[in-house]
């Protein structure tokens, strides 16, 4: 990580140094949260974290990326969308087999890991395709990597393993993205609408899986102990779900604006 980060810097690929480094930051420094959460019943922090990320990320990707993709050209920008959240749900679906495979960790490290080395492919691509993309887009779309990583830990507590295992898949988008910033992508207007297109639908599908949904078999549910009769006791979470959800976009519109007001 240390020494593509030097690469990049030296080809003036700042941005993408950032975003790398801000990535793994956010997760590592949600270990020894998730890890205390542990202990405690409360999922105040886990809605709050989900929904701010979730409506981070949607919003970056409506406001940043959409537009790039329908302005090099509208239909090979729309193709890309719908095989971005196509692709993005069968990483998600067949990443479950990685959980059965003969390596020595927990299968939510594996999951986690592939997931981030896909997160890092696009950044890169991105940025690459695109220097000039605003730094906001690459911290929004980063945005579920703390509350990723503060409920990765909170499940290696409660099950008994070690939560600095989550540093694994914390290096995992910069080791993606940074060596793709080497890479000249052609300047063709289809393979351009192509690549933000499958962006953008690949991070709609992770935003949307990131969705705080406290409902039996929700992502909220499944980190509680509750049984299928007590599912009325989500209730207290569903109206924060939703505000934090609001929050998490309402935020990134108005650093948007405060952003391009002054442009």
């Amino acid at each position: 990580m240390l020494g593509l980060s030097v690469i990049a810097v030296l080809q003036d690929n700042w941005k993408i140094v950032g975003i790398s480094w801000i990535a793994f930051g956010a997760m590592a420094l949600a270990i020894p949260l998730g890890y205390r959460a542990a202990a405690k019943k409360s999922l105040n922090h886990l809605v709050a974290g989900y929904g701010l990320a979730s409506g981070a990320m949607i919003t970056s990707a409506a406001i940043f990326l959409v537009p790039e993709a329908v302005e090099y050209d509208p239909i090979f920008g729309g193709l890309g969308i719908a095989l971005g959240i196509i692709s993005g749900f069968a990483i998600h679906t067949l990443n479950h087999r990685l959980t059965h495979s003969a390596l020595p960790t927990d299968p939510v490290v594996i999951e986690l890991t592939a997931h981030c080395i896909a997160d890092g492919v696009i950044v890169g691509l991105l940025y690459t395709a695109m220097p000039k993309l605003s730094l906001l887009l690459g911290l929004g779309i980063i945005s579920h990597k703390g509350p990723a990583g503060y409920a990765s830990a909170r499940r290696l507590r409660l099950q008994g393993r070690s939560a600095m295992l989550i540093l694994v898949p914390s290096l995992a988008t910069g080791l993606a993205a940074l060596p793709l910033s080497f890479v000249t992508i052609p300047a063709n207007p289809f393979v351009n609408a192509l690549i933000f297109g499958f962006a953008t639908g690949v991070f709609f599908h992770v935003a949307i899986d990131f969705l705080p949904e406290c409902e039996v078999g929700g992502t909220i549910y499944q980190v509680t102990d509750l049984s299928n009769t007590e599912h009325h006791k989500l209730d207290k979470y569903r109206r924060w779900a939703v505000y934090y959800t609001f929050a998490g976009g309402g935020i990134i519109f108005l650093l948007w604006l405060a952003v391009y007001a002054t442009v």
